[in-house]
């Protein structure tokens, strides 16, 4: 049995358009066209969604799902720049606090925050030195219940000392050699943290370990000065520089942040075919600065989008990297939303390595979303990117399909329970918090 889904308008990579629709057998999608001229066989579910507009599912290039926990969250701890959001409030009071339990509930809740954001695809960066060995296949259990598509990894690194490093080399390695398979919605990933958490014996290392099991690798990248200003002083070079001089830049490699780059590290990134995440508002959060990611793109860096685990609407974080570039560069032609949808959708699927995600054509995975049209004004193929990036929010996601399959129809999730994983969320942060004191 097929699904058909006969839209109001869809999405292609050239734009709208109106009274278009696409069919999906199995997990692929087999005919984009005119409603009419889709095909419908017998027994065949067809979905009127002529009042609604059919896009890709977006891409969370980025995800801290333990991240949850610190929503809403009071400490004593005085922040005063980045370096000290970690050493004085996230280790200690998030990070190095997360057991399998917590990894659990925080990932159920997350899943249900992107799937109610059109979020079909994501990479989760989970930090929690104390949650391993185990803590990525608990991850895995839930998101494959929720049917989404994702990348899980652990951030290795060596701040808590070098048998908890190779543990967390280890975590991956195992994960990978597990996960990493055709058809598997859950992948695996090798994954460090920066160059001022880890050696570099320890970076050459991880790196000749993602090359034996033939999978991406990725790290944090100057998110901040901290980390240029600790490398300059440690070592006379930019992180870039390092990673480059390692042999660790490559077309596998996906670095998240990329906030406080030169010109000559993104010639770098550019030339070794490296990818990068851009997390628009959490950067604001931690004052990291605002990231280069027009020069990026210019470049032809692939670059998408992540939610950072901090605020996790999709549409909030396409609306921050359409503005804060823009006021940031004093310049309201710079990054307009059809970059912006880009960087969510197809352009967000290559910058995690998807050739067949992010876009609806003949032959790609068919992970699909539907978002309401009511707009007070008429959406066309004029303003329809201003449209979804600038006036659309979760609330407006209707349906929603992960490798063919419904994980959300009609507005109801159908592969979690969202008011007992709420539940039990806003528990396990109560309990959480008061640790705290």
């Amino acid at each position: 049995m097929a699904t058909v889904i006969k839209g109001g308008f869809l999405m292609t990579e050239e734009g709208i358009k109106k009274d278009w629709g696409v069919r999906v057998e199995g997990n692929r999608i087999v005919q984009v066209g005119p409603n009419g001229g889709l095909r419908v066989d017998s027994g065949d579910k067809v979905l009127d969604a002529t009042d609604r507009l059919v896009a890709p599912g977006f891409i969370n290039g980025h995800m801290h799902m333990y991240g949850v926990l610190s929503h809403g969250i009071t400490v004593e701890a005085l922040v005063t720049e980045f370096s000290s959001f970690l050493e004085d409030f996230w280790w200690p009071y998030v990070e190095d606090r997360l057991d399998h339990q917590l990894v659990e509930i925080t990932t159920r809740w997350a899943c249900v925050e992107m799937i109610k954001s059109g979020i079909t695809t994501f990479m989760d960066v989970l930090e929690g030195p104390n949650s391993i060995p185990g803590a990525l296949e608990v991850e895995a259990k839930v998101v494959n219940a929720a049917g989404l598509r994702g990348i899980l990894t652990f951030e290795a690194c060596e701040r808590m000392g070098k048998e908890n490093g190779q543990l967390g080399l280890k975590e991956n390695a195992d994960f990978v050699r597990k996960y990493n398979k055709p058809g598997n919605l859950v992948q695996g990933m090798m994954s460090i943290h920066t160059l001022f958490t880890a050696d570099q014996d320890y970076v050459v290392q991880a790196r000749e370990m993602a090359k034996e099991l033939g999978c991406d690798i990725h790290m944090h990248l100057s998110e901040s000065v901290y980390e240029p200003n600790w490398t300059l002083k440690r070592y006379g070079k930019r992180p870039v520089e390092i990673y480059d001089e390692l042999g660790y830049m490559g077309p596998n490699v996906v670095a998240s942040q990329g906030v406080q780059l030169e010109p000559h590290e993104i010639d770098i990134i550019a030339k070794r075919g490296a990818r990068l995440v851009h997390m628009p508002l959490s950067n604001c959060e931690v004052g990291g600065g605002v990231a280069p990611v027009p020069d990026l793109l210019a470049k032809g860096i692939k670059v998408g989008l992540g939610t950072d685990g901090y605020v996790n609407s999709f549409f909030e974080v396409m609306r921050g990297a359409f503005l804060i570039h823009k006021a940031y560069r004093q310049d309201p032609q710079v990054m307009p939303a059809k970059d912006v949808y880009k960087m969510a959708t197809s352009l967000g699927a290559e910058a995690l390595g998807y050739k067949d995600l992010g876009k609806l054509e003949e032959g790609c995975l068919a992970d699909i979303i539907t978002i309401k049209i009511d707009t007070p004004t008429p959406i066309n193929e004029h303003n329809v990117y201003d449209q979804l990036v600038l006036f659309r929010n979760p609330s407006d996601v209707v349906d929603v399909m992960v490798d063919g399959k419904f994980v959300m129809e009609s507005g109801r999730l159908l592969t979690v329970d969202e008011e007992k994983a709420k539940a039990e969320t806003r528990a396990a942060a109560d309990k959480f918090w008061k640790g705290n004191k």
